[in-house]
Parts: C-alpha cells; sequence; structure tokens
C-alpha cells in the first residue's frame, strides 16, 4: 500500500451493535443511523455502504455535502436526512432529490417553498422544535406559524417529522433539564396536532436518549455512537449494566487502526531522542519509528505518554509526536522487523489500545478523537 495506515471496519461487530440497539428499540421504532463526522471517524461511504449490507436503510447527516457525498458515493443512495446546514442551491438540490431536511426557522421553509414550486417537487421536512437546547429550533407561536403556513401550501410539503434535541441525556445531572425538555416536547406535539400536521416520525432519543430515557423514543431514534461500539459514557452503560466491570461487551468496536514500523535504531544511554530534549534515554534502548503523526490524527499530547502494540507487546511512545512520525520503544520486544504490524487503536492478540485509552492520553472526547481521524486515510471492511 502506497498510505502510512489503514483503518479497518468490522462488520460483525457492527452487526452486534445493531442487533442489541434494535431489541432496546423494538420492531415498529424507526431506526436512523447519525453519519455525520465522517460516520463519526469511520469512514462515510464506507460505513454506510456497510450499514447498508446489515439491512439499514435510513441515514442522518449534518450538512447537505455529506447528503450529496453519499449521493455520489452509493449506486442506489438510502434515505437521508440533513440535520443542519443546508442553504441555497444545496436547499434545492435537497428537495429535487427528494432528500430530508430539518426546518427550524421560517426562512428555511420559505425558501423551501419557493425552491419546491420551482421543481414541482414536494419538500420532505423535519420540524425541529425548541425544547431547551438553545441551538437551533422553533418556539411555540413559530410552530403555530409554520403549521398554518404549510397548511395553505401543503402541495408543496411533506411532513416527515417532529422532532429535538436533548441537552445531555447521558448524564443524571442533567436530568432536570431533559426532563423539562421531554414535557415540553410533548406539547409541542399537541400544538403540531392543532395545526391539522401529520407527521410521519417523531423523535427526539440519540443513543443516550434510547438508553437513559426509553419513552422519548417515539416511532424512530436517532443513533449515532452506539452504533460504532461506544457507549455515550460510562455513566449510561453503568446505569444500563450496573456493574462496570462486568459483561462490558454488549458493544463491540468497530474500528481497528494499524500502521507498521519504517526503521528501527539502536540509542545509547543519556541520548535524547527525538526533536527537544523531551526524552534522554535512561538506558541502552531499541527504538523504532512508525509513519503517522499529528497529520493524522495522532495527536501531539500523546508525546511521551501514548502506548501501540508490536507483536502483541506495549511499547511506548519515545519523544514528541511529529508531524508524520512517531518514535516507539521497543527494548525488550523480541523478534520485531521493519514493516511489522503497529496496532495503535484496537487488539494485537490479547493486547488493547482502546479508543478510549487513547482519548483519555490525549485528552480529547471518544467523539472528538474519532472524528478527527482524517479522510484521506483508507476505510477498508473486514468480517
Amino acid at each position: 500500500m502506497f498510505e502510512t495506515s489503514v483503518i479497518e471496519i468490522s462488520k460483525s461487530a457492527l452487526q452486534t451493535n445493531l442487533k442489541f440497539l434494535k431489541q432496546r428499540t423494538g420492531p415498529h421504532v424507526k431506526f436512523c443511523s447519525v453519519v455525520k463526522g465522517n460516520a463519526y471517524g469511520h469512514g462515510l461511504s464506507e460505513f454506510v455502504n456497510l450499514s447498508m449490507e446489515c439491512g439499514v436503510g435510513y441515514f442522518a447527516v449534518y450538512a447537505a455535502d455529506e447528503a450529496y457525498r453519499i449521493v455520489q458515493s452509493i449506486k442506489t443512495p438510502p434515505e437521508i436526512y440533513i440535520m443542519g446546514m443546508v442553504e441555497n442551491d444545496a436547499l434545492e438540490w435537497a428537495i429535487q432529490e427528494g432528500i430530508e431536511f430539518c426546518v427550524f426557522d421560517r426562512q428555511r421553509l420559505e425558501a423551501a417553498a419557493s425552491f419546491a414550486k420551482r421543481i414541482g417537487k414536494k419538500a420532505k421536512i423535519h420540524l425541529e422544535v425548541e425544547t431547551g437546547m438553545n441551538r437551533t429550533g422553533l418556539d411555540e407561536k413559530e410552530i403555530a406559524l409554520v403549521g398554518e403556513r404549510i397548511a395553505k401550501e401543503n402541495q408543496f410539503f411533506e411532513v416527515r417529522g417532529v422532532c429535538t434535541h436533548f441537552s445531555g441525556a447521558e448524564s443524571m445531572a442533567n436530568n432536570f433539564r431533559v426532563s423539562q425538555q421531554i414535557s415540553r416536547f410533548y406539547k409541542s406535539m399537541l400544538t403540531v396536532g392543532r395545526s391539522g400536521l401529520k407527521p410521519v416520525y417523531q423523535h427526539a432519543a440519540c443513543s443516550a436518549g434510547v438508553m437513559n430515557y426509553p419513552e422519548t423514543m417515539g416511532n424512530m431514534v436517532r443513533v449515532g455512537i452506539m452504533q460504532y461500539g461506544f457507549w455515550p459514557n460510562d455513566e449510561t452503560f453503568i446505569r444500563y449494566n450496573g456493574d462496570k466491570e462486568r459483561n462490558n461487551r454488549i458493544l463491540k468496536r468497530l474500528i481497528t487502526w494499524k500502521s507498521r514500523i519504517m526503521s528501527m535504531k539502536q540509542v545509547k544511554k543519556g541520548e535524547f531522542i527525538g526533536y527537544g530534549t523531551s526524552f534522554l534515554a535512561h538506558r541502552d534502548m531499541k527504538v523504532a519509528t512508525v509513519p503517522i503523526g499529528y497529520s493524522h490524527g495522532y495527536s501531539r499530547n500523546l508525546s511521551n505518554t501514548g502506548k501501540v502494540l508490536v507483536r502483541g507487546s506495549e511499547a511506548s511512545v519515545t519523544g514528541i509526536v511529529n508531524m508524520n512520525a512517531i518514535t516507539i520503544d521497543i527494548t525488550g520486544i523480541d523478534g520485531v522487523e521493519k514493516g511489522d504490524e503497529v496496532v495503535l487503536i484496537g487488539t494485537q492478540k490479547n493486547k488493547t489500545v482502546s479508543v478510549v485509552s487513547f482519548s483519555e492520553m490525549s485528552h480529547q472526547l471518544n467523539y472528538e478523537m474519532l472524528t478527527r481521524l482524517p479522510k484521506d486515510i483508507p476505510r477498508l471492511t473486514v468480517t
């Protein structure tokens, strides 16, 4: 391969996670797979294709450019729902392609009506209501006005859903705020009903909502992080499982990130390794260079703290993480050769470098670390 590293995505792990999630939601709840942020770093087109093979047919993205990538890369595109940014020409394109999108202000509704008239196709919309996130969404008064507007020209609109977004369903610390949001959402649904609108779906639950507030699932859920094999946080896992140390294999990680050894050399005791003076060899050492660095998503915060796997053993990052390379300590690891596999995230033999440990060492959230993995690292599907 020409690339310095690859990311492998496990089909069997995805199947395991989807089975668990669909058992949780039940057979009559629409499953919407959230693939924003390059499918949480797993590769947008690659993950959508894989998910479709596993029976998923409905996907949510954040912006129109992600929807466009799916349409361009998949021969028979699935149903797509844009949750965030879709403006101007992108809005016209979405209507033409039959792609669903959020309406959270009256300006977007008017623009959608204008394009729908011009094209002669209905705009497939989801009305986002404000319940307390205070980011985007229609307030109570706007819901009524929007309902009246749609009723006047219902030949240009197909109301696919009504939705909201919780402000922290993963933590009991946010319970009062989330509970208020739930009440406001149900109240908003009554306002929608009085307007004569009949949305196909009502949806509020994300991964954390599915686990911690199952009463909010409605007839559709938007699942992101859990389909990739991660709990929203430890608290959510403990609330479900009861014991953090027991049976933590309900979900399986899809992602493995691998590189290989580019070179090796001996370093004498008292010599510095890498840029500056951050690492001084305290003994005679054998080190190896691996061709990944912070330009590949391997955080500079992992300098002198990161761990990788070589021949089933743990090797420490020595010195500063460079733009394109790291140096690792392979002293005492027998039989290491140039070209050997290096696991940056994942399992090798009976050792694991988890995304959680990687993220904690680099002071990042799981979500942040995953979505920062560059798009040009090849994503390969494995069984």
